[in-house]
Parts: structure tokens; C-alpha cells; sequence
């Protein structure tokens, strides 16, 4: 049972890329600027995938920071980024 264990425990392990722009765009709307502007910054774009930035979305920490009625807003457009 541990071997599937380690087999498969990479898919529940975030990137350390995730780490540093997760603190970025909490940092960046410390700052007073809007979600969805911090998301279209260069370094996220060159960071993360789309579906990184997804999920990043889902990290309990940016919840907390951003509030979910952004994060829902958020999602909307990365999903219709998705879609292009």
C-alpha cells in the first residue's frame, strides 16, 4: 500500500513556482491592486500554466487573502481564457 502511496503522491504536491506566486499575488493585493490585473502580471504568466493559475485560485491561503466573492470572479476568467 505505500508504494501506490509514493507513486502517486506527486499529484498532490504544488510546485515551489506555485509557492512563490501565490505569496506574490497575496502580496500584490496587500498592495491595494485588483486580482484579476495581479493575474495578467508577467510573472505570473511566465510562472504558471492556466491550469496552475486555476488552481491557485483554490489554495485556502489566496481564498483567505482575496475573499471568494473576488475568486469566483477570478475563475470566470481564467476559465474564459481557457476557452480562447
Amino acid at each position: 500500500m505505500a508504494i501506490f502511496k509514493n507513486l502517486f503522491a506527486f499529484l498532490f504536491q504544488r510546485s515551489s513556482a506555485e509557492e512563490r506566486v501565490a505569496a506574490y499575488v497575496i502580496r500584490e493585493h496587500d498592495r491595494g491592486r485588483a486580482l484579476s490585473e495581479i493575474l495578467e502580471d508577467r510573472y505570473v504568466q511566465n510562472r504558471l500554466s492556466e491550469e496552475q493559475q486555476a488552481r491557485l485560485l483554490d489554495r485556502p491561503e489566496i481564498i483567505h487573502a482575496i475573499g471568494g466573492d473576488m475568486i469566483e470572479a477570478a475563475r470566470a476568467g481564467v476559465a474564459a481564457g481557457q476557452s480562447s
